[in-house]
């Protein structure tokens, strides 16, 4: 019995959340409750020492710092100048809007990070554009669907300042191994839209001569000058102080949170409501992250009390797996639970039950970690509880049907699941770029 009651823990956790109740209270109010059956009144002693050591950890800090320089660019403009520059930039070619919503999901990613944000400023932005342009609604809400997630990989990104933390791998490792993964994402991407413009001219056209005539002089080069720089600035001042030592990732986020204010001051967009609802947005999502964090910690207080992590590493090493095929059970796992659950209850409830075992194996983390994280993307993207999905139909026109998105996203899916591949099979794309530059 004793052996059976972490299962009997986690499957009731299951249930739960399942059944719909809040992640965080499911949590913490399930752990509480096997905490005190297991472990008596001494559970209540251990909590918070062990929430203590949770909210006291400086990396963590990142989060908040993040979130709020997401936010800040959301209401900067920024991400409507970018992508009106690049539509015009591409026009020409068949399927060119197409490329530029990935190119600005790619560079929003490297800017923002926040997945809500982007998938709903590209949908109301750049989804009318493209059907008026004659694209198929399919291709149109799976590329800005897709494209809106990139900030899941590409870093700065929350979930591997997450992961980082739970492995107890440097998040500036994490965020050096997710570059070339990330631009491997964005490369298949726009392989797939060039094949399906080729294979399909009707489902992308190329925008109209007039409207593109009326780009060219010099405004163009000012209004692409005024367009890159800015989040250029930001990327460098973030991720280029993290990369050359100067900044650990939480003193680049307060640069980031910094630069993304004086950038909507640039714009004329900063004004005291803005900042009001910048503080508040920033406050709420921090929040949900930090009190299911405290959550996770409880669970993770009373799985380990249980010794379920031993029972778990002890059944998983007796049963003779190899590091790759235990690799692909876990990945397996993550990809179904993408279904159901959200990115943060998966890495707060799934990866400190495994990281233990990945240890035993010999596997290296920081690859694992960066693995996870292409993994936990497609929970974004997965019918039929993706969240991307659920965000981009919110502000979609009334022509727009689920199953439009529902078909649209699925090549992206597939192209997710063949960069995961493409990792599994040559590590060095994770692990080249740290060793490189910390040589």
């Amino acid at each position: 019995m004793t052996e059976a009651m972490p299962l009997i823990f986690f499957g009731t956790v299951l249930v739960f959340l399942m059944l719909g109740f809040p992640v965080a209270f499911t949590l913490g109010g399930v752990s509480a409750f096997f905490g005190l059956a297991t472990m008596g009144l001494n559970f209540f002693n251990l909590l918070p020492l062990r929430i203590w050591g949770v909210m006291s950890n400086y990396i963590l800090i990142a989060v908040p710092l993040f979130v709020f320089m997401g936010v800040m660019l959301e209401k900067s403009g920024l991400a409507e100048s970018l992508l009106e520059t690049m539509a015009l930039l591409f026009g020409r070619l068949r399927g060119g809007l197409a490329i530029s919503v990935v190119v600005v999901g790619a560079m929003l990613a490297a800017s923002t990070g926040i997945v809500g944000a982007t998938v709903v400023t590209m949908g109301l932005l750049s989804l009318p554009t493209m059907l008026k342009r004659g694209y198929s609604p399919e291709l149109a809400t799976g590329t800005i669907a897709a494209s809106g997630t990139l900030g899941q990989i590409i870093p700065p990104s929350i979930v591997l300042v997450l992961l980082g933390s739970i492995l107890n791998v440097s998040v500036g490792d994490m965020f050096m191994g997710a570059v070339i993964p990330g631009i491997v994402l964005v490369g298949l991407y726009l392989l797939w839209i060039v094949i399906t413009s080729i294979l399909n001219p009707e489902s992308a056209p190329a925008m109209p001569e007039k409207e593109l005539a009326q780009f060219k002089g010099k405004k163009m080069y000012v209004q692409i000058l005024r367009a890159f720089i800015l989040p250029f600035f930001l990327v460098f001042a973030v991720l280029g102080s993290i990369f050359a030592g100067i900044a650990s990732p939480t003193e680049a986020a307060a640069v980031g949170a910094f630069g993304a204010t004086l950038l909507t001051i640039f714009q004329g967009k900063m004004t005291l409501q803005t900042l009001k609802d910048v503080m508040r947005e920033t406050t709420h999502l921090t929040s949900m992250v930090f009190i299911i964090l405290v959550g996770a910690t409880a669970f993770s207080l009373v799985f380990r009390g249980m010794h379920g992590d031993r029972y778990l590493t002890e059944l998983i090493l007796g049963a003779n797996l190899s590091p790759h095929l235990f690799l692909a059970l876990v990945m397996v796992v993550i990809f179904v639970a993408g279904f159901f659950i959200d990115f943060i209850e998966i890495t707060f409830i799934i990866v400190p039950i495994v990281a233990p075992i990945f240890v035993a194996m010999g596997v290296d983390l920081l690859w694992v970690g960066i693995l996870i994280a292409v993994n936990l993307q497609t929970s974004f993207l997965t019918p039929p509880f993706g969240f991307a999905l659920f965000y981009l139909k919110g502000v979609a026109p009334p022509e727009i049907k689920t199953s439009h998105i529902y078909k649209g996203i699925i090549p992206f899916i597939v192209i997710q699941l063949v960069a995961l591949g493409l990792i599994v099979a040559v590590p060095e794309t994770v692990t080249w770029f740290p060793e490189w530059i910390l040589k």
